[in-house]
């Protein structure tokens, strides 16, 4: 099937709403929608007699997050309620020592800040190095670090600016230093090719309900099996164990899979959601989907230049950019505008002080020109 007619098919979203807010909340596909409707008639009707399948389709999804991001087994994937849980899993987990060090940046999201900054407490220093004063921000990462660096950590895609980095570089850097590499990658996967592997990440964690076209309440987190055992455990429940079917079982003994960070009943509601909505991105196809995106942001950002007074936050070079574009005008007052914006039903953020545009493979130029005509009119 081709993509035009994919996007025809599975995109129902209302003519009147021009919506380009997809590094926040994204609206399911079609199948997506379907799949959540009939597990709820399904399990209405029959309750958990088919709770098998149920776990196969589990068994499915963590092959199909495995493949996202070329892990080398689908047993390196937990899936978890959140971002924030698996990087405090990541957080708390970690052996620290007085004196140890993390280093980040400055424009992380909470959800990389703060599970971070209460390692304090223990006598952990977080660096968060500053991306907008360094013209080559991963030198200035790597500068940060020292004999007591445990772990760097960074978003794949900065929330607000859209800007990326090189996670090759920092991951080679971080190997061969024996420091600790977490990405918080929510607003690449689903959008852009990832590979844990080549990247030499440790950790890997990202919601599905932004470029994954997912629900919230569900998230991947990868742990690469040589570091998981070394994580110290602080949730606990009857589904992390190795004889995870013997319930009146007193023994301890842990799953050696990523199973070992999910403590209780799996989200299966969320599970067949999220596994609809990758069935769509592997249908289309991830280099597909990124050049669309890539090619989105482009026609905007030319559109946009044409604007008096408006300033790109976001990057303009191509190679930094992702599905991101925020932008502010001068002597515009930016929250007035945000409001005017959403009330003509152009859906965005209001984000590091600008406006940011987050546009997704299937949204048409037609819907980037009214909402620059919107744009226009609300100044």
């Amino acid at each position: 099937m081709s993509i035009e007619r994919i996007i025809k098919e599975e995109f129902q979203i209302d003519e009147g709403i021009c919506y380009l807010n997809h590094a926040a909340i994204s609206p399911w596909p079609e199948r997506t929608s379907k799949a959540v409707q009939q597990f709820a008639v399904e399990n209405s009707s029959h309750g958990a007699s088919k709770y098998s399948s149920w776990l196969k389709l589990e068994h499915t999804l963590k092959i199909q997050l495995k493949n996202l991001i070329n892990a080398p087994s689908h047993n390196d994937i937990a899936i978890l309620k959140s971002t924030s849980e698996a990087l405090s899993v990541v957080a708390e987990g970690i052996n620290w020592k007085f004196g140890d060090n993390i280093v980040s940046t400055d424009e992380e999201f909470p959800s990389n800040r703060i599970p971070w900054l209460a390692q304090e407490k223990k006598g952990v220093e977080l660096r968060q190095i500053s991306l907008s004063q360094n013209l080559f921000p991963e030198e200035a990462l790597i500068s940060a670090c020292d004999d007591k660096t445990r772990l760097l950590t960074i978003s794949s895609v900065q929330y607000a600016t859209g800007k990326r980095l090189d996670l090759m570089l920092l991951g080679e850097y971080c190997h061969k230093k024996k420091i600790l590499f977490c990405v918080d990658a929510i607003q690449s996967l689903g959008a852009f090719p990832f590979d844990c592997q080549a990247i030499k990440a440790d950790f890997v964690m990202a919601d599905a309900h932004k470029w994954m076209l997912g629900p919230e309440g569900i998230a991947l987190f990868y742990c690469k099996e040589e570091i998981r055992s070394s994580l110290i455990l602080h949730q606990y429940g009857w589904h992390m164990l190795e004889d995870i079917g013997n319930y009146d079982s007193n023994d301890l003994k842990y799953s050696n899979t990523g199973r070992r960070f999910e403590c209780g009943s799996p989200n299966m509601l969320g599970i067949h959601a999220l596994s609809a909505s990758l069935s769509l991105i592997e249908e289309v196809g991830m280099k597909n989907i990124s050049n669309n995106i890539i090619d989105n942001v482009t026609y905007m950002i030319e559109l946009l230049k044409h604007i008096p007074n408006l300033k790109f936050i976001s990057p303009t070079n191509k190679n930094h950019y992702a599905g991101i574009i925020t932008f502010t005008i001068e002597g515009v007052n930016i929250p007035q505008l945000y409001s005017k914006l959403t009330e003509n039903m152009l859906i965005c953020a209001n984000r590091k002080g600008g406006i940011r545009f987050s546009p997704h493979f299937y949204t048409s130029k037609k819907i980037i020109d009214k909402s620059l005509e919107i744009l226009t009119r609300s100044i």
